[in-house]
């Protein structure tokens, strides 16, 4: 039996249904698990493309929550950020980019309120092209998301709903860059389909629980979350060169 084949399968579940039920965070746990078991050439486009289709059923089971103003400006300037990412050829500093991602998810998650324009159209704007264009380089760019969207939604439905949306248009990108770059995603389908068709059921039973935590309980959960992961970037960025 091939345990990395199941292990995987199973772990894509397991973390499409803590994104569903607690808003964030099953992407990255996703990704660092994978860079244990994967080559690192395929890592980031492997994960790319399971997040995507991950995303795309949560964003299905959940539409009618979208918070659509806000995808209106995210989605062209996340594109905009990709585009420009995928014409960088120089290598970016990781550990940088890490350690502000990680201090900015913070200052969301635990400091004073930021002021309405930098959570208006002009702030999710720069956002939304940042993360896109961070996310071609790291797989860290969902948190600083998910801490944009929670903090622009009117409840916890919406958060996740929207959030799905956004991480379609970050994770898109990959696909089509790793393949023009020769990745072989053929290589890699069976794991592939594997694992979205796992996420898929995962994330209907995250949606479900959702539906039965009050807007307090998910409130905590997802702070917990995001400051968990927003820990684990800050140490990777001290553990890195």
């Amino acid at each position: 039996m091939d345990w990395t084949f199941w292990g995987l399968t199973a772990l894509s579940a397991a973390t499409s249904f803590v994104t569903a039920s607690m808003g964030a965070g099953g992407g990255a746990i996703l990704i660092a698990a994978m860079a244990l078991l994967l080559p690192p050439a395929a890592v980031i486009p492997v994960h790319g493309l399971v997040q995507l289709g991950s995303n795309l059923g949560r964003a299905s089971l959940s539409w009618r929550h979208v918070h659509w103003p806000t995808l209106a400006v995210f989605v062209p300037f996340s594109l905009l950020g990709a585009a420009l990412a995928s014409l960088v050829l120089v290598r970016l500093p990781g550990n940088v980019l890490q350690l502000a991602i990680a201090l900015f998810v913070l200052y969301l998650c635990w400091g004073p309120k930021l002021p309405k324009r930098v959570l208006g159209r002009a702030g999710l704007a720069l956002a939304a092209a940042g993360t896109g264009f961070v996310s071609l380089f790291v797989g860290a760019s969902g948190p600083l998301v998910a801490a944009f969207i929670k903090a622009r939604s009117s409840d916890r439905f919406q958060t996740v709903a929207t959030f799905a949306c956004a991480m379609v248009v970050q994770h898109a990108p990959k696909a089509l860059v790793f393949g023009l770059a020769g990745f072989a995603f053929r290589d890699w389908w069976p794991q592939i389909l594997a694992m979205l068709l796992a996420g898929i059921a995962g994330t209907w039973l995250g949606l479900r629980t959702l539906g039965r935590l009050s807007e307090a309980r998910f409130h905590l959960l997802f702070q917990l979350v995001l400051t968990a992961l927003a820990l684990e970037l800050l140490w990777e960025a001290a553990s890195g060169p």
